[in-house]
């Protein structure tokens, strides 16, 4: 199976079609594959001591990005200094200005809330310390690794408008709009409804938590159902991150509601799985790269060192939209099975 690439601009949005289905947001297999092997053999950071900070580690996107850069680090000899903030943002806070003081020769900052962090990556970059982000879009930063997240997003809800027939009740998580690419993939599933009036987002929007995800999820799904309980009333579930997905496509199992479709980004094994069920109500997640994205991070910053003046501000690593037609294949693309 070969997966399409695609990149679906606004005015694209103009012509989409339900009729016409909806292209696939992705590389082929062999275009992820060239994509992880296409490293600059000669890159070093010997001598150097890269910061890691992340956000959080609990969540399989968050870990995979944060192994893939320590252990690209080192491969390539330098000293990986990783600190994990544990979901708590005042631990964060802290964890950047002890970086100001100890001043590491890079700092690589993974997501993070940006009227939080990008303060203290202003103050980094002020005291000359080169700042890189993995999926933090900011002025501040050198270099961003990141999905393409206009394009992936775009096309999951032209998939979920597709599946829906173009009209219908869909329930949203909004809780993480401060977070950069949440907020992109809002605003570009809010951008894709206005062409697709007789698609209805129920208020109030659901907020996703940290922690205790899944089972909040469950919990306010559970409730929503309750208010919508005819069927046909509700036709799908969207989220930001899959994990709210997770929760959702629970619910609607253990609801009996399983005509209502779930939607999600990022390509978490467990959903992909669910996705692959022909009869289970998880119907397509945007998965992304995050150990690519994690090690493309990395690799920047020694480019950065190299003298590398061509360096763009985002990079960009291809993700795949994961459907019920083509889970199987997903899973071997990108490295589940």
């Amino acid at each position: 199976m070969n997966f399409t690439q695609t990149s679906l601009g606004r005015r694209g949005l103009l012509k989409a079609s339900v009729g016409m289905g909806v292209a696939l947001a992705a590389a082929s297999k062999l275009d992820l594959i060239a994509t992880a092997t296409a490293a600059d053999e000669q890159l070093s950071l010997v001598g150097k001591k890269i910061a890691i900070s992340a956000t959080g580690t609990d969540h399989y996107w968050d870990l995979k990005a944060y192994q893939a850069q320590v252990d690209e680090v080192k491969r390539l000899g330098g000293e990986p200094l990783a600190l994990d903030a544990g979901r708590d943002d005042k631990k964060l806070v802290a964890q950047l200005q002890t970086l100001i003081a100890q001043r590491p020769d890079a700092v690589i900052q993974t997501l993070g809330t940006l009227s939080v962090i990008d303060p203290w990556l202003k103050k980094l970059k002020e005291a000359g310390i080169p700042v890189f982000t993995a999926d933090v879009p900011t002025a501040n930063s050198i270099n961003n690794a990141t999905s393409d997240n206009f394009s992936l997003s775009s096309n999951l809800a032209l998939r979920l408008v597709s599946d829906i027939g173009g009209e219908g009740n869909i329930v949203v998580f909004n809780g993480f709009y401060g977070v950069p690419v949440c907020a992109i993939r809002y605003d570009e599933l809010k951008e894709v409804l206005k062409y697709y009036p007789n698609v209805k987002i129920i208020e109030p929007e659901l907020r996703d938590v940290i922690p205790n995800t899944v089972q909040d999820a469950v919990t306010q799904v559970t409730a929503v159902l309750a208010k919508y309980p005819e069927k046909g009333s509700i036709k799908a579930i969207w989220s930001a991150w899959d994990i709210p997905q997770l929760g959702a496509t629970q619910a609607l199992v253990a609801a009996g509601r399983t005509e209502v479709k779930t939607y999600g980004v990022d390509g978490t094994p467990e959903v992909v799985e669910l996705v692959k069920d022909p009869k289970s109500p998880a119907a397509a997640v945007a998965a992304q790269q995050p150990s690519l994205i994690g090690k493309t991070a990395v690799q920047n910053v020694a480019r950065y060192f190299a003298g590398d003046k061509t360096l763009p501000q985002a990079t960009y690593i291809s993700s795949l939209l994961v459907t019920k037609e083509n889970a199987a294949e997903a899973q071997k693309a990108l490295g589940q099975i």
